[in-house]
């Protein structure tokens, strides 16, 4: 009997750790929240914003990004942006997400840092009750502003450690390296905050070492440039990092845009701890599962290279020990009864 690559991908429980909730704001959503609450966009239609994703780098892609968050106004719209992702992900069988929020991005706009969290927060608690998905939120810092900036975050997300669980890094890589916010990550792990971030996407593989040596994070968001140095493989293999990787991102803003060439090959032959993510998957071209198939697809994965992947993402979560070993469990009944 051949190996349906198709039915495993889309039916094997699955965890995503690398999305930006703020990315996954459809152009439809766009559009309507923006004649809700009265914003102004240079965009006249569906089809308007859609042709408007076609990005030749990172910067590109953020222009449009932060124009599109100026929709997000109130708590119901975190809200049902929020669940609307959440509801996507219980049709492709994702079990755990880990997303990350970008508040700098809302209250530099006059948007209170409770209302994003709390509109998030209400959405991640009804589908935990309606659809059994765990999640962890992770509160980013965008590194084109100061670490000054990053601190009054900070202070913000210690009122609320019970909802907020890791703190990363995003936004412009090039010119922001990660020892720019080396104080705050100090601070922030010191409240208990489990540290992530963005390095090595456009940035150089010395990001990936500042983000190791300086931030002292516990999973690179990315990392693909990490593969141009093998000491820095080497040593993210002994210490066990896991590398977010997200297949359409890369393509789509020019980091790999051939995914034959994609480093995701290279990262499972030395045996590093890679998962498969969405990122920003509305302006990206694919959720969760569209990232399996298009990898997959272009790199010839095989059953157990897959099977590899999706385990990735639960061993290299932030849950529990034992909420952990239970979703690994289920993991491993799905591929025995495949």
């Amino acid at each position: 009997m051949s190996f349906d690559k198709v039915a495993f991908i889309r039916g094997m429980p699955k965890a995503e750790l690398h999305l930006h909730i703020e990315g996954t704001l459809e152009p439809e959503m766009m559009m309507d929240l923006a004649k809700r609450n009265q914003v102004q966009l240079p965009y006249e239609n569906v089809d308007e914003v859609r042709k408007a994703y076609q990005f030749g780098s990172l910067q590109d892609f953020l222009d449009l990004y932060y124009a599109g968050m100026s929709v997000l106004k109130t708590e119901r719209d975190f809200f049902d942006l929020t669940y609307a992702y959440l509801t996507r992900m219980h049709q492709e069988n994702t079990r755990h997400v880990e997303i990350f929020f970008d508040p700098q991005g809302h209250t530099e706009r006059g948007i209170a840092f409770d209302t994003v969290l709390d509109g998030i927060s209400a959405a991640l608690e009804k589908a935990q009750k309606e659809f059994g998905i765990t999640s962890r939120v992770i509160m980013c810092f965008l590194r084109h502003l100061s670490e000054d900036s990053a601190f009054e975050t900070l202070n913000h997300a210690c009122r609320c450690k019970s909802r907020i669980f890791g703190i990363g890094l995003d936004s412009s890589e090039k010119g922001n390296p990660p020892s720019k916010f080396s104080r705050v990550y100090r601070a922030a792990r010191e409240e208990g905050f489990a540290p992530v971030a963005h390095a090595g996407e456009e940035g150089p593989s010395s990001y990936v070492c500042e983000a190791l040596d300086d931030l002292k994070v516990l999973r690179i968001d990315h990392g693909n440039r990490a593969l141009e140095d093998p000491a820095l493989v080497k040593r993210i293999a002994q210490e066990k990092i896991p590398l977010t990787v997200c297949p359409l991102s890369n393509k789509r803003l020019q980091v790999c845009p051939d995914l034959t060439q994609h480093p995701l090959r290279k990262m499972l032959d030395a045996e590093l701890i890679v998962t498969i993510n969405s990122d920003d998957p509305s302006y990206f071209g694919g959720y969760l599962t569209d990232n399996f198939l298009a990898i997959a697809d272009a790199l010839a994965l095989d059953r157990k290279a897959l099977e590899t992947l999706g385990r990735n993402a639960f061993v290299a979560s932030f849950l529990s020990d034992r909420d952990k070993q239970k979703a690994l469990d289920e993991f491993n009944a799905f591929t025995s009864r495949f």
